[in-house]
């Protein structure tokens, strides 16, 4: 019955994110990773739909690293986003290049509610907003 139905429902499924461990040999010298080359990587990752990447529109929650385990916690500008599997995917495989990675887990978080307000100057400026 229509009753029944939320609207979680009808919306993609939003509980999709990204994780792969990594085989790293005992022996193998690690070059231990830091924030500003996770960032880096994922400055790589553009919005599909605004051509802004998706560290400078506000998406990136939080990159928690822990000897060479790297977790990011992101949203989408909208929670209908049609690729909203696709794009943590995006962000976990932009990781994936850093040398001595153990892990990358990429969790889509809907907490706090993105606005415009998240985006960087250089994001708002290339879009107009003001």
């Amino acid at each position: 019955m229509i009753e029944d139905k939320k609207l979680d429902d009808f919306l993609p499924d939003k509980t999709t994110g990204y994780s792969k461990e990594f085989n790293i040999k005992n022996n193998y010298i690690q070059k231990n990773i830091n924030k500003e080359d996770v960032i880096k990587c994922i400055k790589t990752v553009m919005d599909p739909e605004i051509p802004v990447n998706l560290y400078d529109l506000g998406l990136i929650y939080s990159i928690k690293i822990t000897n060479n385990n790297v977790c990011v916690e992101m949203t989408l500008t909208n929670p209908n986003c049609p690729v909203a599997g696709q794009i943590p995917k995006n962000v976990g495989k932009s990781i994936e290049i850093l040398e001595g990675l153990k892990s990358i887990q990429v969790k889509l978080v809907w907490s706090p509610v993105w606005t415009k307000d998240l985006m960087s100057e250089d994001a708002k400026l290339a879009l107009d907003i003001f």
